[in-house]
């Protein structure tokens, strides 16, 4: 059994209307979710198979990092797909610093991290301390690498022009050289 705390805010992301999300995760999972709605407690389960309830609980840490519930579901959907978080307060002094940090990852409007998802083709979210990814392990690695340049003070520009060599890259199935 593995136990999680999922935001208050994201719980009802978590069920879904009338359940739908959280059944969709038990059936899909293979696990038995209990769900406390006043403390943000989530038990998962696993009815069969323990490995089974590590991609369940991978889909529940999406959806409490802020992914909607459809990008997360994807974990089960491919074998290849991985969840990973990289934590900002290790690249980090104080709290202004954080918010710099994570103003360069989102970008003006959001942009930065729009082109992020759409040259890299992973999803990406940006929450509290935490940069979350749901993708191929080469999708995650070219978002991990794009978001460390941002973090050691790249020029955007800089981190645009690697995600679209990368992105021309993967059209043409060059696979990960130049990382």
């Amino acid at each position: 059994m593995h136990h999680l705390k999922v935001p208050q805010d994201r719980i009802g992301a978590l069920i879904g209307a009338g359940g739908e999300t959280m059944r969709a995760i038990e059936d899909a999972g293979g696990v038995r979710l209990n769900i406390d709605s006043q403390t943000g407690a989530v038990e998962v389960d696993p009815v069969d198979d323990p490995i089974a309830g590590l991609t369940a609980t991978d889909v529940v840490k999406a959806i409490g990092r802020g992914f909607a519930p459809s990008d997360a579901m994807q974990l089960f959907a491919d074998e290849l797909c991985t969840f990973e978080l990289i934590d900002l307060t290790s690249h980090t002094r104080n709290s202004n610093d954080m918010q710099r940090q994570k103003g360069r990852v989102i970008g003006e409007g959001g942009r930065t991290r729009e082109l992020i998802e759409e040259l890299s083709g992973a999803a990406v979210v940006i929450r509290g301390s935490t940069v979350g990814i749901i993708g191929s392990p080469e999708e995650v690695a070219v978002v991990r690498h794009a978001v460390g340049m941002l973090l050691d003070g790249a020029p955007h520009g800089a981190v645009y022009a690697y995600l679209e060599r990368r992105h021309a890259e993967r059209a043409h199935g060059a696979g990960l050289g130049g990382l």
